[in-house]
């Protein structure tokens, strides 16, 4: 049985800091001695950063939501309204019969040698060994997503899903509306930039190692972040922002959990070295599914060992003398796009349009 108004469980305690703490921390991305020249400028911004903490300004720059919500008078940031239009702009493209038929690469290990590794990774050179053979086929457009530039490039964020979803669906907006928070210094967050490359995608190929039994964390970040394409509130106005108590009565009033994503092709590679391949691969093709993306095939989807309990210095030579992996990575590869022609030419699986009884 259902509640019809169910209580907000708060209780955690407050985060927030005081004048000076906050000061300390803020001042810290000025440790370089080279900075102590404008200790006074310096100050005078950190006084700023306290007032805009102090306000809770997290969205600055807002303008009226419009026609096209439910509550056009409501301020909706225009960072979010800008990705928003991202997101249409690539829907379209991916809807236009015309056009190339386009395929998301995404490199989910973190390991680059641009930084501390000091090496690149074997996903990386798996990943170039597919888009290779992808870009060699004519009509395609590949479009690599090297997620180890979190590592490895100034600017680079991807932040923590905060679980709006777990509130209630409606609280969950399409795109993430919870990032950028100016006042905490939460900017510069990739995934305004990440969701209009899958929504343009036709096909989707993720190649990545194992870590500790699980996915690398920078390919768990975003697929925490994508938890707005399964189901996520294209409207926020709706829940007035972050507003539990109106999005806990939309959901229960019923709630239809869009798939944003829905029919793309996609593939997993996944490698290890001693244990866990099976499980991430398993995890990342069950992840796939429900946010209603389409198994390529058979083929399409890789678990393997590269060196296996050999030592990690040598791991590249292992790669290099498997010859039937890399093979079986170029057939990944071939596989998708042989899912993706047939996809676009209006064939679909057995079963796809079928009611679904369990939408959560």
């Amino acid at each position: 049985m259902r509640l019809l108004n169910p209580k907000v469980r708060t209780g955690q305690g407050s985060t927030r800091l005081s004048r000076e703490e906050f000061q300390r921390r803020w001042k810290e991305r000025f440790y370089d001695p080279a900075f102590a020249a404008e200790t006074e400028s310096i100050d005078r911004l950190a006084e700023i950063a306290w007032q805009a903490y102090e306000d809770h300004r997290k969205s600055p720059r807002t303008r009226k939501a419009g026609p096209e919500f439910t509550d056009p008078e409501y301020e909706l940031a225009l960072e979010w309204l800008e990705a928003r239009q991202q997101i249409f702009a690539a829907q379209k493209q991916h809807e236009d019969p015309k056009s190339a038929s386009r395929i998301l690469l995404i490199c989910g290990s973190p390991r680059t040698d641009e930084t501390c590794p000091s090496e690149m990774s074997k996903s990386f050179r798996i990943a170039k060994t597919a888009k290779t053979v992808m870009e060699a086929q004519v009509g395609f457009q590949i479009d690599l997503l090297d997620l180890s530039n979190l590592a490895a490039e100034y600017g680079r964020v991807i932040y923590p899903c905060k679980a709006c979803v777990s509130t209630a669906m409606p609280l969950c907006h399409w795109p993430c509306s919870c990032y950028p928070n100016h006042y905490l210094g939460q900017s510069q967050d990739w995934m305004n930039e990440i969701y209009p490359r899958w929504v343009a995608a036709h096909g989707v190929m993720i190649v990545c190692p194992v870590h500790w039994y699980h996915s690398p964390s920078v390919l768990k970040l975003m697929m925490d972040r994508l938890v707005c394409a399964d189901g996520g509130n294209p409207d926020p106005t709706t829940t007035h922002g972050k507003t539990p108590e109106e999005a806990k009565a939309i959901e229960l009033k019923g709630w239809d959990y869009p798939k944003h994503l829905k029919g793309r092709m996609f593939s997993v590679i996944v490698h290890g070295d001693a244990v866990g391949a099976e499980r991430v691969c398993g995890a990342l093709h069950d992840w796939l599914m429900d946010l209603e993306l389409v198994p390529a095939g058979a083929t399409a989807l890789l678990d393997r060992y590269i060196g296996y309990y050999e030592p990690y210095a040598t791991s590249h030579e292992a790669l290099d003398k498997d010859d039937a992996f890399m093979e079986e990575a170029k057939n990944a590869a071939r596989t998708l796009l042989e899912a993706v022609n047939e996809m676009r030419r209006g064939r679909r699986e057995p079963g796809r349009e079928l009611p679904v009884s369990r939408k959560k």
